[in-house]
């Protein structure tokens, strides 16, 4: 083939080429495609890490602190303490130094943590109690109540919370859990924030300093933050002031440390662990026997238990065992149901079974010394199964 011919072949399907590349292009759309990989690993571990940053941004000083022990040195004038973190440990002096330290010139913002109790007339949350403010569900509120809690934006936006400003012709609306209701017992607060019928935010003087309690803190988590007027509420509760933030009550344990800082070494202990545990449990000896199909089922092996039970321990030793049965699961859902008397005792466990009196005081009540007649004795053996079943 001559050199002509060779270059126009070339020439041709370079040509080729390049026209099937323009045509390619002309039929390409360019798009953008965002790719999320989550949270961070720092937004995992502290679920208010936005609201440091928000709040930083708006040129405020922040402090984390881990515990309340960090807290002793705090300033009180010209602070404010967010105490998002659980109480469940808090002592008595711990509560009354944090009042103390609002009544000095801090601002204290803190979370309801429990409800009130009517029948033990206190609710159990150490600062609530002392600041009469009382956290009840609003499914329990009488419609007096609920209508006393109206607003005028009520019916438009009855879930969201409304807070209303001086010289301001709308509300801030915040979206807190609607679930919950505080009551100001003293009627000290002047300040506070509804929703369609319920107070999520009650604000009132403590000394020469403030007391801000909120129904829960939710809103100014990582993800609900920046819902509504949510991060608006933070800025307006802490401007002008130094702000500390404890939202975890204790620091992190051993395991918790090592498994953020240490997983691969964690792994391979867990690798070694399961390695010795299959050679030490390796098969030894002869295969046992396949057990034999008409061997008794569990239904039998229960009634037999029962049946051994009811015949060396008498009716005293079945009826005891399932009342303290009932009695150790009404102390989980009725902290100090043990220090109460009997009637009170049966009071608190119709509240929570929604059985009558009667009920209770026929399953609760004790055997008497003569062995009871056999129909007896399986009604009331009956009644603590639904009572017990019922917590």
């Amino acid at each position: 083939m001559k050199r002509r011919e060779r270059f126009l072949i070339g020439a041709g399907l370079l040509l080729a080429l390049g026209l099937l590349a323009i045509f390619a292009l002309s039929r390409l759309t360019p798009y953008q495609e965002e790719l999320k990989h989550g949270p961070s690993p720092e937004a995992r571990r502290n679920p208010y890490l936005a609201a440091e940053t928000f709040l930083r941004q708006r040129d405020l000083k922040v402090r984390r602190a881990d515990n309340l022990a960090e807290l002793g040195d705090l300033p009180s004038t010209g602070q404010t303490l967010l105490l998002l973190g659980d109480r469940g440990n808090m002592t008595p002096r711990q509560a009354e130094r944090l009042l103390d330290w609002a009544g000095k010139g801090g601002h204290l913002l803190l979370i309801a943590e429990r409800l009130w109790d009517e029948d033990d007339g206190k609710s159990g949350d150490l600062l609530l109690d002392r600041l009469g403010v009382q956290q009840y569900l609003s499914e329990d509120l009488d419609d007096d109540e609920e209508n006393g809690q109206q607003d005028p934006d009520a019916d438009r936006y009855p879930r969201l919370t409304k807070l209303y400003l001086e010289n301001e012709t709308a509300p801030a609306y915040i979206d807190f859990d609607t679930r919950f209701h505080l009551y100001d017992a003293n009627n000290l607060a002047h300040a506070w924030a509804n929703s369609g019928k319920a107070t999520h935010l009650l604000q009132l003087y403590y000394g020469a300093g403030l007391v801000t309690v909120l129904s829960d803190p939710w809103i100014w988590q990582n993800q609900q933050i920046a819902d509504y007027d949510n991060a608006w509420l933070l800025w307006y509760l802490t401007q002008d002031s130094a702000v500390t933030l404890l939202h975890r009550a204790e620091r992190d344990g051993l395991f918790t440390l090592l498994g953020r800082h240490f997983p691969e070494a964690l792994a391979v202990l867990a690798l070694l662990l399961a390695f010795a545990l299959w050679a030490v449990g390796q098969r030894r000896g002869p295969l046992l026997a396949p057990l034999s199909r008409a061997r008794r089922q569990l239904e039998e092996h229960l009634r037999g238990g029962a049946d051994f039970q009811l015949r060396h321990g008498g009716q005293q030793v079945l009826i005891q065992t399932l009342q303290r049965d009932i009695q150790r699961r009404a102390r989980r859902r009725h902290p100090g149901f043990e220090r109460l008397d009997v009637a009170r005792q049966w009071q608190v466990l119709g509240r929570l079974t929604r059985l009558p009196a009667s009920a209770i005081s026929q399953a609760m009540r004790p055997l008497p010394a003569q062995r009871l007649p056999a129909p007896d004795f399986t009604r009331q053996v009956a009644h603590l199964q639904t009572l017990r079943n019922a917590l």
